[in-house]
């Protein structure tokens, strides 16, 4: 053969670690090992296994999301897909949006939305805050939107929208669809779609529900599906319209090639959900957090959100000065082995309480490293103090 195997390649050396990282970020998270082995599953993608398999993933998505009628339609891509499927489907060229932004993936959906040819109109929350259902209101009967977009936990700031319940209230008695991005928060946390009149919730598997990347749910109320199936014009997006997807997952007819491991993957991810229950699961991220937040703060670092707006599932901690916070990244990954995650903007690193990273052995190593390598960088801190407070709260929540 005259083509050689380049020379930057030999050897081939593999790409797996001998000693993997602890994904402590904002995702994607430890995956378990039944969903790692799901994953490696292939299957005929419109043979009866899968169909069984489609069942049982609606059946299993209706608990997580709290939905009794809900359609559930899986999409083959990541969180951000799952949102554009909900916007492409419930927004129309001309339809006025209004979109409550308070980081970067709020403002994500305001940006999918004007490039339906929306009437978008944003509503700015301030850094750090949470969404006050009074100025949400005003904007209501001021813009009379059709489609208001808000995410209950906004992962760029790890500010927790906590009046969600209330302000998907006042959409629905103003007769607007509201699209809500649950990707870091269902499983996390309550969310009630059907309680609390939510048209669509959209998540991703690397996150709460501890799949693979690359795999999403939508689930659609009866109201916003019988909008989407009343729509006579034809959407510009083929493999997020919503009504060619339905073909798959209610018809057992062909849509396109549905990721059949991953599929199986976020069926097995589902099922340890399941048998956790909600009740417990939320519970067990609780505990985690709080003891998280009390061991940082007892290193003597401060968090960045004041607690009534604090998102649980990811928690951003302000990068002490003379502190370099890509350093820090790097000298965790290659000293602990723990990789936690950066900003997009504000001078924060955020850690992630998300399924898998929400066990303790993880919190332990976690916070080692990161006052460890604090320490090693020339600051000073109290590191038995932020064990002794990690491991306090967790046992003032066992034995409560």
């Amino acid at each position: 053969m005259r083509i050689k195997v380049p020379e930057h390649l030999v050897p081939l050396d593999s790409i797996l670690p001998e000693e993997p990282l602890l994904m402590m970020g904002a995702g994607p998270v430890p995956v378990p090992a039944r969903v790692a082995a799901a994953n490696g599953i292939v299957i005929n993608h419109l043979g009866e296994t899968m169909s069984q398999i489609v069942e049982q993933v609606k059946s299993m998505s209706r608990y997580v999301f709290q939905t009794e009628n809900g359609r559930i339609l899986g999409v083959a891509g990541p969180g951000s897909a799952a949102m554009e499927m909900a916007v492409a489907n419930l927004v129309r060229p001309g339809s006025r949006v209004l979109s409550i932004v308070n980081g970067l993936f709020s403002g994500r959906l305001a940006d999918m939305a004007e490039r339906l040819e929306a009437e978008v109109t944003r509503l700015p929350v301030g850094e750090g805050l949470a969404a006050q259902p009074e100025q949400v209101e005003e904007y209501l009967r001021q813009y009379k939107p059709h489609v208001l977009t808000i995410v209950q936990g906004e992962t760029s700031n790890t500010t927790w929208n906590h009046h969600l319940p209330e302000i998907a209230r006042l959409a629905h008695e103003h007769d607007c669809l509201i699209i809500v991005d649950a990707v870091c928060t269902l499983s996390t946390m309550p969310l009630d779609m059907d309680e609390w009149n939510i048209d669509a919730v959209i998540t991703g598997g690397q996150k709460g529900l501890s799949c693979i990347p690359g795999v999403s749910l939508v689930a659609f109320s009866e109201r916003a599906w019988q909008f989407i199936q009343s729509r006579n014009d034809t959407l510009k997006h083929w493999c997020l319209d919503a009504r060619l997807a339905n073909r798959f997952w209610y018809e057992k007819s062909y849509h396109y090639t549905a990721p059949v491991s991953g599929i199986l993957a976020l069926h097995e991810a589902l099922r340890l959900i399941c048998n956790e229950t909600l009740p417990v699961r939320f519970q067990r991220h609780m505990r985690c957090s709080e003891a998280l937040q009390n061991g940082v703060q007892a290193l003597g670092l401060s968090l960045y959100v004041e607690k009534s707006a604090r998102l649980t599932s990811v928690l951003g901690i302000h990068v002490p000065d003379g502190i370099d916070a890509g350093a820090l990244l790097q000298y965790m990954s290659k000293r602990y082995r723990v990789e936690i995650s950066g900003s997009f903007g504000a001078n924060i690193v955020r850690i992630g309480q998300m399924g898998e990273q929400c066990r303790t052995h993880n919190l332990f190593r976690t916070l080692h490293a990161l006052g460890s390598s604090l320490q090693s960088m020339g600051m000073s801190l109290d590191l038995p103090a932020g064990v002794a407070a990690l491991e306090g709260t967790l046992d003032a929540h066992e034995f409560a």
